[in-house]
């Protein structure tokens, strides 16, 4: 286990280093507090805190911008130091492969944690002390901060499962953007096309449910959207999670292994592969 923390702590460093973490926090932060400030205003109409209303914006733009920052990342992990030569000289030394994968998972997951805690958390803090609900909503705002960490790690883990496959970092790269592009637009297209094609409508909303939470950025979406009573009235979904049987425990469970199978695969791949 030293190893494995040696490595996050590199990793971690590392994104000091080229200004990731200032990147990622700057970015979050600046916007995060964009959509708190003006998604405050309808707080007093609607009975909710600015932090409960401002979750439903807020899990809309983690979906696009979360996955992303994952991706830039975690996708030349692996192909990157096979490239450059280092994953033979780092394995010279008495270090697993498996501690290799999660070493650099947990230093890319301190990255995201910063990034959050600080972009987030902040822009929180600045909300609670400009505007007059206080602290109303404090317990949404915390879940969706959890799970965006947890989506976060998704495509992290995923981004690691691309890296290992291919033989090149261009090759990364691209998949990695076509990754992006499936989970986070075309997979949402593609349901919208089947319910616009269904005329007989012969999906039923169970399998229509299944299908929504078979996608990481659904269900991190649903979670947020449904969890908490005050969020779910002011997205005008109330009652969908009780409905369709959407308990927080599974929905976190999803994500959850969204994280462990990818993850799983990619250190069964990296014992196969021949340096």
């Amino acid at each position: 286990m030293n190893a494995t923390r040696l490595l996050a702590i590199n990793e971690f460093v590392d994104g000091l280093r080229n200004r990731w973490v200032a990147a990622c926090i700057l970015l979050l932060g600046s916007m995060a507090l964009t959509l708190l400030l003006v998604g405050s205003a309808p707080s007093g109409s609607t009975g909710a805190g600015a932090l409960a209303i401002s979750v439903v914006s807020l899990a809309s733009l983690s979906v696009y911008l979360l996955p992303l920052i994952a991706l830039m990342l975690s996708f030349d992990a692996l192909v990157g130091e096979f490239e450059r030569g280092t994953m033979l000289l780092l394995l010279t030394y008495p270090v697993s492969r498996w501690q290799v994968i999660m070493g650099k998972f947990f230093g890319h997951l301190m990255i995201l944690t910063a990034a959050i805690t600080i972009g987030y958390g902040g822009a929180a803090l600045i909300t609670v002390f400009t505007t007059d609900s206080g602290t109303v909503g404090w317990q949404a705002y915390l879940t969706m901060m959890a799970s965006s960490l947890l989506l976060g790690a998704v495509f992290i883990a995923l981004g690691y499962l691309v890296s290992v496959i291919v033989r090149e970092r261009s090759t990364a790269a691209g998949a990695a953007v076509v990754l992006w592009l499936l989970f986070v637009v075309l997979y949402d297209l593609g349901l919208l096309g089947i319910l616009l094609a269904d005329h007989e409508q012969q999906i039923s909303q169970a399998l229509f449910s299944f299908l929504m939470l078979a996608s990481p950025t659904d269900t991190y979406r649903i979670l947020n959207l449904t969890a908490f009573d005050t969020v779910s009235q002011a997205a005008g979904i109330a009652g969908v999670a009780a409905k369709q049987g959407f308990s927080l425990p599974l929905l976190l469970s999803l994500l959850v292994g969204w994280i462990i199978l990818p993850l799983l695969a990619t250190i069964g791949l990296f014992h196969r592969r021949e340096l």
